[in-house]
């Protein structure tokens, strides 16, 4: 029975430290991003203000595997980015510039990813995927 308990704790604490990195991954990107609260909390789903501020002390939290997707697409689309352009400023820059170009539709990228949709995210992600040739 002690083993089924400990193995339970393990796994427990394997998913808060999951969360933790991923969310330190997240706050890094964003602030490169030079992302507000308000936008950080819509990239997440909306969270709420004090959720959020937790998020940021980046203790180990377990994360819901919506917040976990979320994160991934964020990680994903920074990566290519990171691919496209030759330095990161440009890279950072690019996700603040509006553009023609279809799921935006003379929108930026963050202004498009932030109107809270999953589906927006996952759509930024596959544009910038398919830019750099994935």
């Amino acid at each position: 029975m002690t083993a089924v308990i400990e193995r339970k704790n393990t796994e427990s604490d394997r998913e808060a430290e999951k969360g933790r990195v991923a969310l330190k991954g997240f706050f890094r990107i964003t602030e490169e991003w030079g992302c507000s609260a308000e936008e950080r909390s819509k990239l997440l789903g909306g969270p709420s203000r004090t959720t959020l501020y937790n998020y940021s002390k980046l203790n180990p939290t377990k994360l819901s595997n919506d917040t976990m997707e979320r994160i991934s697409y964020i990680l994903g689309i920074y990566k290519a980015l990171q691919v496209l352009y030759p330095t990161h400023e440009r890279a950072n820059r690019r996700i603040r510039l509006k553009t023609s170009e279809i799921p935006f539709c003379g929108k930026s990228a963050m202004e498009f990813m932030t109107q809270g949709s999953m589906m927006n995210l996952m759509m930024t992600r596959q544009y910038f995927d398919a830019k750099r040739g994935w």
